[in-house]
């Protein structure tokens, strides 16, 4: 467990020079669900033109190419990044892997991007041979106690559930609104078996080091990769696990357990680092170059 507070940083340009490689979060670090950080986006610039290799990697459960689509429109700049990887690609072929069975989705209309495509067949939780779970059907008003029946019947059958989002909470504005992932906890708590196709599991990580590898044309060293992220949860775990350094972004997730967005309790932060599997490199409020 973390027992101290890393370092705090005011500019990401202190610590780009010793990293090759950034994964990096989107929802909470390049944006909010309603507008782009323009400083993020200017830093991921920065560290790009200086030869950086940046991969977006999302716990989306939409295809990446889905979740591009989603940055144009949030005014994300495309010379951001280099390339995206989304918990929605890993769950993709997952469900080509289950080719021939029938599928149960679990979420909101705006998610069936993920099935386009593939040869499947959708059917009742009655019948379904397993679920996919994307989300809550509306995030808004819903909470994951409104789905205990639902996920008691699906107990009850024994059924497999592929999580296409491992996140329990996101940002939208300035609200929290539930995920996938909560849904996938409390179905895991039933004794239901789960597959969380996201962060911080390592197929997800193991397809970023692809795109990162095909862009700069050869091996990466994961000593000189960095994740970024605003979740200790899927963010600094998934980092440590895979074998990366970590910067943690405190005004996302964790900013109301922090207290102020440009100026975190430091407390409450060492509270919280004290039960995380390891420290961050570095921490900053927000993604400022």
């Amino acid at each position: 467990m973390s027992t101290a507070i890393p370092p705090f940083t005011e500019h990401f340009a202190a610590l780009a020079a010793g990293y090759d490689v950034v994964f990096c979060d989107v929802w909470g670090v390049v944006h909010n669900g309603l507008s782009a950080f323009p400083a993020a986006c200017d830093a991921l610039m920065h560290f790009r033109r200086n030869g950086g290799t940046v991969i977006l990697i999302t716990n989306s459960p939409r295809p990446s190419d889905s979740v591009a689509r989603q940055l144009n429109r949030l005014h994300v700049p495309r010379n951001v990044y280099d390339a995206m990887v989304s918990s929605g690609d890993v769950t993709r072929g997952v469900i080509l892997a289950r080719q021939g069975q029938t599928l149960f989705h679990l979420g909101p209309e705006r998610d069936r991007s993920v099935f386009a495509g593939l040869d499947l067949t959708f059917a009742p939780v009655e019948r379904a041979d397993y679920v996919v779970c994307t989300g809550l059907y509306d995030d808004e008003v819903e909470t994951p106690a409104d789905y205990k029946a639902q996920l008691e019947a699906m107990r009850a059958r024994n059924l497999f559930m592929v999580c296409g989002n491992p996140d329990v909470v996101v940002e939208r504005g300035a609200r929290l609104v539930y995920c996938a992932g909560a849904l996938a906890d409390l179905y895991a708590g039933m004794g239901g078996e789960v597959l969380y196709a996201g962060k911080p599991y390592r197929p997800i990580y193991e397809m970023a080091v692809a795109k990162a590898e095909a862009t700069r044309g050869g091996k990466i060293s994961l000593s000189r990769a960095l994740a970024i992220g605003d979740s200790l949860r899927t963010d600094l775990r998934g980092a440590h696990d895979f074998g990366v350094d970590f910067l943690f972004v405190t005004s996302g997730i964790h900013a109301d357990e922090f207290g102020l967005r440009e100026n975190p309790d430091l407390k409450a932060l060492h509270g919280a680092l004290a039960e995380a599997p390891a420290a961050p490199q570095a921490v900053m409020p927000r993604l400022v170059w």
